[in-house]
């Protein structure tokens, strides 16, 4: 079988240092997306997203920089909390996917930051062990091979944790380094003798230091350099490194009347240098005040020949700072983001929790960031405008992806996450072109989510940690949308509501009708206020796309109504299934008695429960599945056992007909019917082993056991049988996916390929579904998995079937 990645879909990591835009050459942003580390184009003309993602470390990626190599071969640093750093470079056939050629051990405790110096081959790493390294990259000139030597190791006094470190040649001899972090204090070394000593502190903030960036005044090498700092003081301070005994002529920033009362505080007694060969003075410079929070980066970029400082805050906004020609007052030119008065009532919808990274793009006329749901935002400027417009980026989520589910039709992909959010992707269809983006945020929770599942192609349920199950239905403007933009043909959307929102302290999405832009909401007719929350109304401007939506519109507007909620279980929801019908919804909770593993059935039309309860299990119940024609419903649990409840006469009602209670060795943690008319069905446990299983008249015959390398975590089949063969496929809980194919007639001879690793999960998979609607040998599969990625799967069956 022939596999290709079709889209991939992952947030980005909440660390200012987790991500990096290669400005020498290969264009490619890289960040850390939980322990691995996503490539991404902004620039990409076809909007791919997300082309290739790395696997190696073990624990969270915190720091990611681009090495600058003089040749064209991009290297990539990475550091993690699994305490390595790892060096990657480009494969010789595919420049577009890296390798790893080399794991660096070294620190004691997780790397934080990384930091790379243009036309050197020193980089400094600081880690939460209360140190500071200096490495050294030993290479050929094609970098081809790739070492890596420990040069010096700064154990920080008095001790802190370096969250930021930035280096820069301070002369022709010497280089230095600044380090800062939870102190508020920044510590400067200066080389001699390829060795660094502390030579200077500087003090003023009140806080944490979270950015560090050093630049020169002006391009040519003789020039002042400049130093950055910005920190969770709210303020950004500019200081001054001048070469000579003589200090520079004092900034005319600092009288700046802005600064009112801080005139007193800000203190410009100079602090001295000294290289091997020349004296420096550091100088406090100036004082940028404007951001209402937390500063978490900040960096330079020489654009159209002035000196720009781009800042993210933890306010929801991105600065760029400029000096003005004639005073020398830094004055910020340029605010990207959301102003405070955008910020919807809850948490939910409405502060998006600030920008943790900002980025410079390669050629200066576009900057991205990256916010606290793990959506990428991205802006570029109009020349011809003189302004800022945002474009498209890439969103994914932050936590765990517990299930995915196809539209019944199998136009869109539902996913469902422990970062509480329920997203929908598709496909967004324009002429010559097609690309995978998210469309809409139907659910933002307050509970972890933990499964889904499709009622009709408008209408799905899911389930959580909070022991009851809730059903949305699609509003019109997403209707709309996805009918424009997707070519996904709805029914009548006359008579939905347009929108949803959350109110304030609530839980459920409420349905709202969008108001026209120049309708008043504020007031009524006698002109008293009527209590309108500002945020329960929505615009209709702000549901008209002619692209797919950013990530102010997925956090705000693009919710879905909540329709009914199902009550009854005791424990957090573990399972979920829709008939094949559509009237049935059958779901379980965590349990560890058989008073709480029952099985709960729900008609869809009154959504009443269907009673008695199906008692079998005696431990959680962790996956159902209806049989192709609703006859049967499958169940396996905790408990290693299986149970087949057939349909009986009186409708939504299902009897026990076979169980078997020692179906596997160890637990079961998934299960899936064949669509075979003989009923077949498979089951995966912990046992890795995946189990095939035929009924006939009187009983339940174990057909065919596939062994894996790991606890089967999901297994799926496709829904069609094709050229007489079956395929399903199983994932484990080290992230393989592997695709089978047996034939009909003979279940027990069992095809196993993997797909490569390359383009798996680096960790355990939690749900795979086949694509409905897909024709002949042409197959896809979502997979969802505990790298917190959302992937789709192209695969091509060869003809000729299974030998």
């Amino acid at each position: 079988m022939n596999v290709s990645s079709e889209f991939v879909s992952i947030g980005g990591n909440r660390n200012p240092a987790a991500a990096d835009w290669d400005v020498y050459g290969s264009g490619i942003l890289a960040f850390g997306a939980d322990d691995c580390i996503a490539l991404w184009d902004p620039q990409n003309a076809s909007l791919a997203g997300v082309h290739a993602v790395l696997t190696g470390h073990t624990k969270a990626v915190n720091a990611v920089r681009f090495f600058p190599s003089p040749s064209d071969v991009s290297i990539l640093i990475t550091g993690a909390s699994d305490n390595t750093i790892r060096v990657w470079r480009p494969q010789e056939n595919n420049a577009s996917k890296y390798a790893c050629v080399k794991t660096v051990v070294g620190h004691t405790s997780s790397v934080t930051k990384i930091a790379t110096l243009p036309e050197s081959d020193l980089f400094a790493s600081g880690s939460s062990d209360g140190s500071a390294k200096i490495w050294k990259l030993v290479h050929d000139e094609s970098f081809t091979s790739i070492d890596v030597e420990l040069v010096q190791t700064i154990t920080l006094s008095p001790r802190y944790f370096p969250l930021i470190l930035a280096l820069a040649k301070l002369d022709t001899d010497s280089i230095v380094l600044a380090v800062a972090g939870t102190r508020p204090g920044i510590q400067i070394f200066v080389s001699r003798d390829s060795q660094f000593q502390l030579s200077a502190t500087l003090t003023g903030h009140e806080g944490w230091i979270r950015a560090l960036d050093f630049t020169r005044e002006s391009s040519d090498a003789s020039g002042d350099l400049l130093l950055a700092s910005a920190s969770q003081d709210k303020y950004i301070r500019l200081w001054r490194f001048h070469q000579g005994s003589e200090l520079p002529v004092a900034s005319s920033a600092l009288n700046d009347p802005a600064l009112g009362g801080f005139v007193k505080s800000l203190s410009n007694k100079p602090h001295w240098i000294e290289s091997a060969t020349s004296k420096h003075s550091i100088t406090f410079e100036a004082l940028l005040l404007g951001h209402e929070d937390w500063i978490y980066t900040a960096s330079w970029r020489h654009r159209d020949g002035k000196l720009q400082l781009l800042s993210t805050s933890e306010d929801n906004s991105l600065a760029i700072w400029e000096s003005d020609p004639a005073s020398g007052v830094w004055v910020c030119i340029t605010r990207l983001g959301e102003i405070s008065a955008q910020k919807g009532s809850t948490s939910a919808t409405g502060s998006a929790g600030g920008f943790w990274i900002g980025l410079w793009a390669p050629d200066g006329n576009s900057v991205v960031s990256l916010g606290r749901t793990g959506s990428w935002r991205k802006w570029t400027y109009s020349p011809e405008a003189d302004m800022w417009t945002q474009q498209i980026a890439i969103t994914g989520h932050v936590r765990e992806v517990r299930g995915v589910a196809w539209s019944r039709d199998g136009s869109y992909l539902l996913s469902t996450s422990q970062d509480q959010t329920t997203r929908l992707f598709s496909e967004w269809k324009r002429e010559g072109a097609s690309s995978w983006h998210e469309f809409s945020r139907p659910q933002i929770h307050g509970y972890d989510l933990n499964c889904i599942d499709t009622i009709s192609d408008s209408q799905f349920l899911t389930g959580a940690d909070e022991k009851l199950l809730r059903v949305f239905d699609e509003p019109g403007g997403v209707a709309h949308m996805l009918s424009k933009l997707c070519n996904i043909k709805s029914k009548n959307t006359d008579n939905l509501p347009d929108a949803a929102n959350i109110p304030v302290l609530g839980l459920s999405n409420k349905a709202i009708q969008a108001v026209g832009d120049d309708e008043p909401t504020e007031e009524n007719m006698e002109g008293e206020r009527n209590g309108v929350d500002p945020a329960s109304i929505v615009r209709k401007s702000a549901l008209e796309f002619s692209q797919p939506p950013f990530e102010d519109h997925l956090a705000r507007h693009l919710l879905w109504p909540e329709t009914e909620k199902l009550y009854g279980h005791g424990y957090e929801i573990s399972a979920v299934a829709v008939s094949r019908d559509g009237s049935l919804v059958a779901t379980a909770c965590r349990a560890s008695s058989i008073d709480h593993a029952v099985i709960r059935l729900y008609d869809t039309k009154e959504w009443l429960e269907v009673k008695p309860a199906l008692k079998a299990h005696s431990l959680t119940v962790t996956s159902l599945q209806f049989s192709p024609d609703d006859k049967y419903l499958l169940s396996v649990g905790r408990d290693r056992q299986w149970a087949v409840w057939e349909r009986s006469q009186e409708p939504g009602r299902y009897a026990l007909k076979h169980s078997n209670p020692k179906g596997h060795s160890r637990m079961i943690l998934n299960c899936a019917w064949t669509p075979l008319e003989q009923p077949t069905f498979l089951t995966a446990g912990r046992d890795k082993t995946v189990k095939v299983w035929q009924i006939t008249d009187t009983e339940v015959q174990l057909k065919g056991t596939v062994a894996a390398d790991a606890s089967v975590t999901a297994v799926a089949s496709c829904g069609k049988v094709i050229d007489g063969v079956v395929m399903f496929a199983f994932g484990t809980e080290t992230g393989t996916v592997g695709l089978a194919r047996t034939k009909a007639e003979s279940l027990s001879d069992v095809e196993v390929e993997t797909i490569s690793s390359e383009i798996s999960p680096a960790k355990a998979i939690n749900q795979i579904v086949w694509r409905p609607g897909r024709e002949g040998e042409r197959q896809q599969i979502a997979v969802a998995a505990d790298d917190s990625s959302v992937r789709v799967y192209n695969i091509v069956a060869a003809t000729g079937g299974v030998q």
